[in-house]
């Protein structure tokens, strides 16, 4: 049997927060400008199709959605998608695994505004509390219940869940690590429904464009790489 010192296990520990960080280091000014104009220029369009894409289909409820019940504390998770979003691209190891991701953003975003302009739908109008001056009061006044179909929302968590979680693997994080990549984005999707925008039939749709998304790059990654490098 191996045993394994509090010096191993220090060394380990230390391994991976320094994977970790390196990988943030790693094209950190070009990181960070690509993902403020990226955020910044997807809303306008995103903004104009809901606007101009004509009347939108009320897409019904379904037992399950009136299961979940309305939590306005959760808001904080729901906003917690644009840092997550931001952790792919903080943790890209090189040129090619920050592009990989980026194509994957744009095709799911060029994919998602489509069916956004082409069949509009909507959420019903659920009856809550929103009070003016509060954070969902602007939510709901900013964002409202239109491009629901698919949840972008729920997409964007979905696909940042697989590539984070590939990225915190490659660098030998632990267990609980990775756990947590999982159930923040459980959380983001929860709370898509928690605050009323979203119902279960685009979460499903969503759902769908990120985990084909995620897929996709991760077989585009695979053939990426090196014959050797596979096999490490």
């Amino acid at each position: 049997m191996t045993h394994f010192s509090s010096d191993d296990s220090s060394s380990i520990s230390t391994r991976w927060l320094r994977a970790l960080w390196l990988r943030c280091r790693t094209l950190w000014p070009l990181k960070v400008v690509g993902n403020t104009v990226a955020t910044i220029g997807f809303f306008p369009l995103y903004f104009w199709i809901m606007k101009n894409a004509g009347q939108a289909w009320v897409l019904p409820l379904t037992a399950f959605d009136r299961l979940i019940a309305f939590w306005p504390a959760v808001l904080p998770v729901y906003l917690s998608l644009w840092g997550y979003i931001a952790l792919p691209v903080l943790l890209a190891k090189d040129k090619r695994e920050l592009w990989s991701f980026s194509i994957g953003c744009a095709a799911m975003t060029a994919l998602a505004l489509v069916v956004f302009w082409f069949m509009p739908t909507a959420i019903p109008n659920f009856t809550i509390d929103a009070t003016p001056g509060t954070s969902l009061h602007f939510l709901k006044t900013v964002d409202s219940a239109g491009n629901a179909f698919p949840s972008l929302h729920v997409s964007f968590s979905v696909f940042s869940c697989i590539v984070l979680g590939r990225q915190l693997r490659d660098a030998g994080a632990p267990a609980w690590l990775r756990l947590f990549n999982v159930a923040w984005a459980v959380a983001i999707v929860y709370s898509t429904m928690a605050v009323r925008q979203h119902v279960l039939i685009d979460v499903l749709g969503g759902l769908v464009l990120g985990l084909v998304l995620g897929f996709v790059s991760r077989e585009r990654g695979t053939a990426a790489q090196p014959v050797g490098m596979r096999a490490v």
